[in-house]
């Protein structure tokens, strides 16, 4: 079995209350990117179906998995055979209970699974449930980790995803221009403490608020940049990545095996 996928992130800019058009633009990025070369993993960025500034509309915009939007998306994913994640508004059986989620469709049209972001910051939490566990994907060719946003500022979430046996994480965001040396900073970080690739896609494009600084990026287990959006423009870039390097660095580094948890007991401890 080939260990070798390719893996494209598509760094758009959504429509603020405007599903039907955001979901309409990401299917026309699965049919290019999937008709210039076929493809295993589509990351798109967090809450690509809705736009993120909802406030009180996210009510209205939420939906439940599997539903509209990913049954749209899975026809895509079936007619290409490639996963994939994009973010959106899930509601449970209580309509008032709403996650900032992302779903995973698999290459077969299938919903595969759906994460809820756990780290929640600032207004977001007047408005979302934070979710309580960490959620990977098994795929033919290997198993990826979901995160959202701002989890990736928490070491915890990437490395609870690794202990699960994730060798590459899939991070969906909505990242604020004017933090982008974080943003980079962050992601290396959890790619090389981990020894994982990280396939970070950000939006771009401004609200009322907030301008997004897109930069979506792909690293490797050391650290290294597979590609890289800089431009804060609407688009997708694509890169080739060998899985194997993850258990090859791993062995060298010893960075799992070497961990002592007993002395952890101070990061699970309330503050």
């Amino acid at each position: 079995m080939a260990r070798e996928i390719t893996v494209a992130l598509v760094q758009m800019a959504p429509g603020l209350n405007s599903a039907e058009d955001n979901l309409r633009k990401m299917g026309e990025f699965i049919e290019t990117i999937c008709n210039s070369q076929p493809t295993d993993l589509i990351v798109f960025p967090e809450l690509s179906y809705t736009g993120t500034e909802l406030g009180l509309r996210a009510t209205a915009l939420a939906e439940r998995v599997p539903g509209h939007a990913t049954n749209y998306l899975a026809k895509r994913a079936d007619d290409y055979n490639t996963h994939v994640v994009f973010g959106l508004v899930i509601k449970e059986k209580v309509e008032s209970i709403l996650y900032n989620g992302v779903a995973c469709l698999g290459p077969d049209g299938e919903f595969t699974s759906a994460y809820h972001k756990v780290h929640l910051l600032g207004e977001e939490r007047q408005v979302y449930r934070p979710g309580f566990r960490f959620i990977n994907v098994d795929a033919e060719w290997g198993r990826f980790g979901l995160m959202i946003g701002s989890d990736v500022v928490f070491p915890e979430a990437a490395r609870s995803l690794t202990l699960d046996g994730a060798e590459l994480l899939v991070l969906a965001a909505n990242w604020e221009a004017g933090r982008r040396e974080q943003w980079r900073a962050h992601i290396v970080s959890r790619a090389t403490e981990n020894a994982a690739f990280v396939a970070a896609a950000n939006r771009v494009g401004a609200e009322p608020t907030i301008q997004f600084a897109g930069d979506s990026i792909i690293a490797g287990p050391e650290g290294e940049h597979y590609t890289v959006l800089e431009e804060p423009m609407e688009g997708y870039a694509i890169a080739r990545i060998d899985l194997d390097r993850v258990r090859v660095v791993r062995e060298e580094r010893q960075l799992i095996q070497f961990r002592e948890p007993n002395a952890y007991r101070a990061i699970v401890r309330k503050y």
